[in-house]
């Protein structure tokens, strides 16, 4: 304990990084920065820093985890053996499933769950430097990585910690506050105040208690700012279009400008339309005069065809004649022949 500071307050109500005890550290917040995932996010908090990610709504494997009515929701809190200056075991622990459970629990119920169920969604938060908050920042990392990925939500969370020092309550912890504090109480809020994670390390009086948490929505207010703010960069795009204070929009204008211009489009479609109409009716009139300069042609076709048939079929009845008096010539010659025997026997 010999790195402890004496005074973590000076004289002049500031702390040792010089916030004052209702301040928050500096925040910066990207989204998007991971192209596999649905959604993502990188959060740098003082030292902190956070890298979320959002896989789903996804088909649920084994079926047997599968709910009926909503959607399950996995979240995995994990720190890097590199994240805190003496190297940890990699893998889970106690410590990060105890995180995970209940950082789950912070922003799940603001989630739609009934709008996917059978599926799942899956919730990365990996701590790749530690500097004390780090289940905080990774329940604010998230919540913005679930909003990029689009899942529907009542609202955003955000998360913040409370702790006690030399007597005293602040806002937002760094590393030696956390350490050597008397108190770290975390919390996570919704947008309308609703608090959906609450946790205690220390010992406050229920005076201090109900102060923390005055504290803490101020905190929240301000991190729910900044990951508006985020998502507003992203998803917002905003027309350049200067307009000085004196100066009144005439928004009627615009919109008969913008009727104008559709009503134009529609014109020209028609005309072009008409056009080609004429040119399929010029194209049909023509091939119609082509067939007609091609009928006497045919006709003559037609009467050789005749001719032919005609030829034909009376070479066959000239046939078809010579066989007949044939076969009567051939009757006669027997007739006579069984005369001759008859006259012969008499």
């Amino acid at each position: 304990m010999s790195d402890k500071p004496e005074k973590f307050i000076d004289e002049n109500g500031l702390r040792l990084d010089g916030r004052r005890v209702d301040e928050i550290r500096p925040m910066k917040m990207e989204i998007g920065v991971l192209s596999r995932a649905d959604g993502s996010c990188y959060l740098e908090w003082g030292k902190n820093k956070v890298l979320a990610a959002v896989y789903g709504p996804r088909e649920l494997h084994p079926r047997r985890l599968q709910k009926a009515d909503s959607v399950l929701i996995r979240y995995r809190y994990n720190m890097a053996a590199f994240s805190v200056e003496d190297r940890i075991r990699p893998g889970p622990s106690r410590r990060s499933i105890e995180i995970s459970k209940v950082s789950r629990e912070a922003f799940e119920p603001v989630v739609l769950t009934h709008l996917y169920p059978g599926a799942v969604i899956d919730v990365f938060a990996e701590v790749l430097q530690a500097d004390a908050g780090t289940r905080t920042a990774a329940i604010n990392a998230a919540c913005v990585a679930l909003a990029d990925a689009g899942i529907p939500m009542k609202g955003l969370v955000s998360a913040c910690a409370v702790g006690k020092v030399d007597g005293q309550l602040v806002l937002d912890l760094n590393k030696p506050e956390d350490n050597y504090g008397d108190a770290d109480i975390p919390m996570a809020m919704t947008s309308d105040g609703e608090i959906t994670l609450v946790q205690m390390d220390g010992d406050v009086t229920p005076e201090e208690f109900k102060k923390a948490i005055e504290m803490c929505k101020e905190g929240c207010r301000q991190i729910m700012e900044i990951q508006k703010e985020t998502l507003r960069s992203k998803f917002t795009k905003l027309e350049d279009v200067d307009i000085s204070d004196d100066e009144e929009v005439d928004v009627s204008s615009i919109v008969e400008s913008a009727l104008e211009s559709s009503e134009n489009d529609v014109e020209d479609e028609e005309e072009a339309e008409v056009e080609s109409g004429d040119a399929d009716q010029e194209d049909e009139v023509e091939d119609a005069d082509e067939d007609l300069d091609d009928e006497p042609e045919s006709e003559d076709d037609e009467d050789e065809d005749l001719d032919s048939v005609e030829s034909h079929s009376d070479f066959e009845a000239v046939e078809l004649v010579e066989d007949f008096e044939e076969s009567f010539t051939d009757v006669d010659e027997e007739d006579a022949t069984e005369d001759e025997d008859d006259e012969e026997k008499d």
